[in-house]
């Protein structure tokens, strides 16, 4: 091993203190990269970050992020996820864990139209939290269900973890949505089924909602819903479905979603210039934090495989000769922990293209790989100490503690480790619909 290969590890190291210390990880990630790039290559590494950037900003499909973005954040202005919820709601209010099967259900349905975890959390926070709480519902499988129903937007398509996975594991973003579209449903079905028998078996867990929260008129109720689902189902099937049929690239689909959702918050009587500019604002600032961090993920990622460190560890993966299946839940497992201390993008672009030739090696499906990478790194947002969606409902609902809401999120990680080993032991749960498709 040369001194390159050692200040790579060193590299690594560096980089896991300054996240666990509480750095931000973009402009850690940068620091480090500089740092440990000179002393190893010199002024090479000024190049190399350069080319790296300039490489993130070429990649044409990474136009459909701020789309989406923007897509997500016109809905969420214009109240389509107020409308969904309260629609579930009424028509739900004489079942036991109704609000739990409300928030899913919206969560589910919204996570087709926005990929944007923290908008998703906070605005079903906003509107189930303190009904929850004046319905006696119980904190932590609350917070659970906020969370995890809220997290569903990174794996069901269109997803900007998925738009930005793609690339990096050589897959096609179509395939790879129609591939994540049965693994999220299987998710957000286990999710139902957990916070149905929980509420069943314990009612005191998750009641039906007291008559005060019945609808006055069940007809007038579920035609307000209805007004509210199908517009959104027709802007989904104008987006994502255009995208699957192979009729638009990803970037016009998002575009498609774009204007869509502008046509419906008109249609709503909801578009204002107040509302153009709350959602512009923040695109501009979501879509700057995904590719700064993006840009500043992949500069690292060029350095640590340049010092030598990367080509190493796959090497020794490799020599190792084991079975496919080992190495595969072997990354699965490494991934899963590295979700805990670190965001998703450091580990698509800095561990991912470690264990690549590995999985090349292994003769796997790079398409049902890169499922299971999507269904591991969701959760990542639900891990602690980096899980943002805790940090998110917080704000939003400040009487449930962090311990409550942590206790939630973990017992909705299990069941996605559930989800997980399902779609490793059926591998036609991702497959299948790419093939019928494509």
């Amino acid at each position: 091993m040369d001194m390159n290969e050692i200040l790579g590890f060193l590299l690594l190291l560096a980089l896991l203190t300054g996240i666990f210390i509480g750095f931000p990880i973009a402009f850690t990630l940068i620091c480090l990269t500089v740092i440990f790039g000179y002393i190893g290559l010199g002024d090479l590494v000024f190049n190399l970050m350069v080319f790296q950037a300039w490489g993130v900003m070429r990649e044409e499909t990474l136009a459909a992020v701020p789309l989406f973005v923007f897509m997500g954040y016109v809905l969420e202005q214009a109240g389509m996820m107020e409308r969904l919820f309260k629609g579930f709601q009424y028509i739900l209010a004489r079942v036991n864990g109704a609000l739990y099967l409300g928030v899913l259900f919206t969560s589910t349905l919204f996570a087709t139209a926005t990929g944007i975890i923290g908008a998703s959390v906070t605005l079903i926070g906003m509107l189930a939290g303190p009904v929850m709480r004046e319905s006696k519902y119980d904190p932590a499988l609350s917070a659970g269900a906020i969370t995890a129903g809220g997290t569903l937007g990174i794996l069901i398509p269109p997803s900007v973890l998925l738009v930005v996975l793609g690339p990096v594991m050589g897959v096609s973003i179509p395939k790879l949505f129609a591939a994540t579209i049965i693994p999220g449903l299987l998710i957000a079905g286990l999710f139902t089924v957990y916070v149905m028998v929980r509420s069943y078996v314990n009612p005191a867990v998750g009641p039906a909602l007291p008559k005060d929260k019945h609808p006055s008129d069940y007809r007038a109720a579920l035609r307000e819903f209805l007004v509210g689902m199908l517009p959104l189902l027709a802007l989904i099937g104008a987006s994502l479905g255009s995208i699957l049929a192979g009729i638009a690239t990803p970037t016009e689909g998002a575009g498609m979603g774009a204007a869509g959702a502008l046509i419906l918050a008109t249609a709503y009587g909801r578009l204002s210039r107040f509302l153009l500019k709350v959602s512009l604002f923040k695109s501009m600032l979501v879509s700057s934090m995904i590719m700064f961090l993006l840009m500043a993920s992949n500069m690292y990622g060029a350095v640590f495989n340049r010092l030598g460190t990367g080509p190493l560890i796959a090497e020794t993966l490799v020599s190792l000769n084991l079975s496919p299946i080992v190495m595969l839940v072997a990354l699965m497992v490494i991934i899963f922990l590295l979700g805990w201390p670190l965001e998703w993008a450091p580990i698509i672009f800095i561990f991912l293209p470690i264990f690549l030739p590995v999985i090349a090696a292994s003769n796997l499906d790079l398409l049902w790989v890169a499922t299971l990478v999507a269904v591991n790194l969701q959760t990542a947002f639900l891990s602690p100490p980096v899980a943002m969606a805790a940090y998110y409902l917080k704000a939003v609902v400040p009487d449930w503690s962090l311990t409550e809401i942590y206790s939630g999120m973990l017992q909705f990680v299990a069941l996605q480790i559930v989800a997980l080993a399902l779609v490793v032991t059926f591998p036609s749960l991702a497959l299948w619909l790419p093939g019928v498709l494509f």
